[in-house]
C-alpha cells in the first residue's frame, strides 16, 4: 500500500457514451493504522465507544467483531486496486463480513453514503439484512412487489439529497436490478455509493450485465466462483464492471488450515448405470465424440477448448442429467442411511431442477421418510421463506434429521448445523461442487468435523474410439474429486476408492 496512504476511486462509465468522472482522492491513512494494529493478531477491532458514536443507521464496526488475516487482506487489496475488484473466497469463509467492513471504512474515510447489495436469490436479501443489522445498517429490503419497497426508498433518497439523513443500505434481487422500478431511481444514487455483487459469477449473464449502474465507481464482487461455467465472455464482462480477482485469493485448503471451515470426511460411494442407462450413456458419447471429429475436420478446432463449443452444451446437459438421475442410486442411498437412523443434520442434494432431479427429490423423500422413517422434510425454490425459516430452526434443533433439497441451497444460503451431506447428483459444474462444499464445511458450535457421501457414476465399458472421449470428459470431473479427496482428513482411503477410475481412463497423473 502506499507510504500516503492515498488512492484514486475512479468513476467510469461502463459505456463509452458516459462521461468519465475525474478521479477523486480518497485519504487512506486511518483504515492503513487500523490494518498495522491488528496486524499480529489477524484482527480488526475498533474501541466500542467509536461505534456507540455512530448515527443509527449508518455502518459500525461491531464491538465483538475480528476480521481474520485473510479478510484485512482482502479489504487492504481492494482499497490499493483504486475501490474496484472481485474477492475470490471460498465459500464460508466470511465474504460478507468483508464486504461490510470495507463498507464501514468507506464511511469512516470519504462519508459514503449509500450500500448497493445485490443478490441472486430472494432468501440471500434476507440474510444479508440480518448481518448489515449487526453492523448498525437499517436496511431497505427491494424485492418482489414493488408496492412494498419503492416509497420507502424514495423517501430515503431524498432525505439523503437534502442532509436529513446520513446514510442508505439497500438490499435486492437480480431480478429486482433489472425492474423498471430499480432502474428508474438508480440515477438518484449520489457519487459516494458502494455496490456489492454477492454470489457476482451470476451478475455476468448478459441480460443482468446491462442493467448494473455505470455512474457507481465503487464496485465490489464477491463469490467463490467468479469465471462463469462455458461463458468466457460473461466471466469477461463481469471482471470488466467490478474489477479483476484480487490477490491473495482464499482456497478450501486455506480456509481450513485457518480455521474459517471445519475438517471433514470424504466418502465416494461408486454407482453403476442400468443396463437401459448405459446404452444411453454410449450413445451419447458416442455422438459428442462425432459431433467433436466433425468440427475439428470442418474448422481445425483443437481439442483443449472442446466444451466451450455450442453445438455439444446440449449434448453434455443430457448425459450430465442422465448421470444426475441415475437410478442405482436410490439403491446405494437406502442401504447407506439404512445403517445412520440414528444420525442429524444431513443434507441431501438432488441436483440442478430439472424433471429429472425433482422425480428424484421425490423418490429420495418417500425412501427416507416412508421406508425408513427418517424425519426429513424438502427445501427447493419453490418452499415459501417464511417456510425455509421454520425448516432451518428445526433442522438446526434436531427435529428435522435431514433436509432434502435441490439447487437453492448451493448458493449463499447459511445452514452452518449441517454435519452430513449426501450429493447424489454431482454437478459438472465446478461453480456448484464449490459452493456445495462450503455448505457443509461451515463452523457452528459443537460441530468438530463433517462427512461427506459423494454419489459417482461409474462410465460403463466403451469401445477404443469412445474411450478417449470419455477420458477427456471424465478428467476435469475427477479431477474435483481427487482434489477433495486430498483434503478430506481421511485422504489416503478416499484416494484409494478412485484409484480403478484413475486405471481404467489413464488419468493417473491426478
Amino acid at each position: 500500500m502506499s507510504s500516503k496512504g492515498v488512492y484514486k476511486v475512479e468513476s467510469q462509465a461502463k459505456e463509452q457514451s458516459d462521461p468519465v468522472a475525474s478521479p477523486v482522492q480518497y485519504d487512506l491513512q486511518p483504515i492503513n493504522r487500523l490494518l498495522a494494529v491488528a496486524a499480529s493478531k489477524g484482527t480488526y477491532h475498533l474501541h466500542p465507544s467509536e461505534g456507540h458514536q455512530t448515527p443509527l443507521g449508518c455502518p459500525r464496526i461491531p464491538a465483538s467483531l475480528q476480521l481474520r488475516q485473510y479478510q484485512q487482506e482482502a479489504v487492504a487489496s481492494w482499497f490499493a486496486n483504486q475501490g474496484r475488484g472481485t474477492l475470490k473466497m471460498a465459500t464460508g469463509s466470511g465474504k460478507t463480513i468483508t464486504a461490510l467492513a470495507i463498507a464501514t471504512s468507506l464511511y469512516q474515510q470519504i462519508g459514503l453514503q449509500v450500500l448497493l447489495v445485490v443478490c441472486p436469490y430472494r432468501h440471500l436479501v434476507t440474510q444479508w439484512a440480518r448481518e448489515c443489522e449487526k453492523f448498525g445498517l437499517q436496511p431497505v429490503l427491494a424485492f418482489e412487489n414493488v408496492r412494498n419497497w419503492q416509497s420507502q426508498l424514495s423517501t430515503q433518497l431524498y432525505n439523503l439529497r437534502s442532509g436529513n439523513q446520513r446514510f442508505l443500505t439497500l438490499i435486492t434481487t437480480n431480478a429486482t436490478l433489472m425492474s423498471e422500478g430499480l432502474q428508474s431511481q438508480l440515477k438518484y444514487f449520489p457519487d459516494k455509493t458502494l455496490i456489492v455483487g454477492d454470489e457476482a459469477h451470476n451478475l455476468g449473464a448478459r441480460q443482468l450485465e446491462k442493467s448494473l449502474p455505470s455512474k457507481v465507481g465503487l464496485r465490489l464482487a464477491l463469490s467463490a466462483t467468479p469465471e462463469r461455467y462455458f461463458d468466457d465472455e460473461g466471466t469477461q464482462s463481469l471482471f470488466d464492471y467490478f474489477g479483476r480477482v484480487l490477490e491473495p485469493e482464499f482456497t478450501l485448503k486455506d480456509a481450513i488450515q485457518q480455521g474459517a471451515l471445519v475438517h471433514y470426511l470424504y466418502y465416494p460411494i461408486l454407482v453403476e448405470l442400468t443396463e437401459a442407462e448405459a446404452r444411453a450413456y454410449v450413445k451419447l458419447t458416442a455422438r459428442i465424440g462425432r459431433a467433436l471429429l466433425f468440427q475439428e475436420r470442418e474448422n481445425g478446432a483443437s481439442k483443449s477448448n472442446w466444451e466451450d463449443r455450442e453445438e455439444l452444451k446440449p449434448l453434455l446437459m443430457q448425459r450430465a442429467r442422465l448421470i444426475g438421475a441415475a437410478t442405482n442410486k436410490l439403491t446405494a442411498l437406502r442401504q447407506l442411511m439404512s445403517k445412520r437412523l440414528d444420525t442429524t443434520h444431513t443434507l441431501f442434494y438432488c441436483g440442478d431442477g430439472s424433471v429429472e432431479s425433482t422425480r428424484q427429490l421425490k423418490a429420495v423423500a418417500k425412501i427416507l421418510g416412508d421406508e425408513l422413517g427418517y424425519r426429513i422434510n424438502t427445501y427447493t425454490a419453490q418452499t415459501p421463506l417464511s417456510e425455509r425459516e421454520n425448516l432451518r430452526c428445526q433442522f438446526e434443533s434436531g427435529d428435522l434429521q435431514g433436509l432434502v433439497a435441490i439447487r437453492c441451497l448451493d448458493e449463499g444460503v447459511d445452514i452452518p448445523a449441517i454435519q452430513n451431506a449426501v450429493i447424489l447428483a454431482s454437478s459438472s459444474n465446478p461453480r456448484q461442487f464449490i459452493q456445495r462444499r462450503g455448505r457443509i464445511l461451515r463452523p457452528h458450535p459443537g460441530k468438530q468435523r463433517a462427512t461427506l457421501f459423494d454419489m459417482i457414476v461409474v462410465p460403463p465399458e466403451l469401445d477404443r474410439e469412445t474411450l478417449e472421449v470419455e477420458r477427456n470428459l471424465l478428467r476435469k470431473e475427477l479431477r474435483r474429486f481427487v482434489e477433495f479427496a486430498d483434503l478430506a482428513d481421511n485422504a489416503g482411503e478416499a484416494r484409494v476408492k478412485l484409484l480403478d477410475l484413475q486405471r481404467n481412463y489413464e488419468l493417473m497423473d491426478m
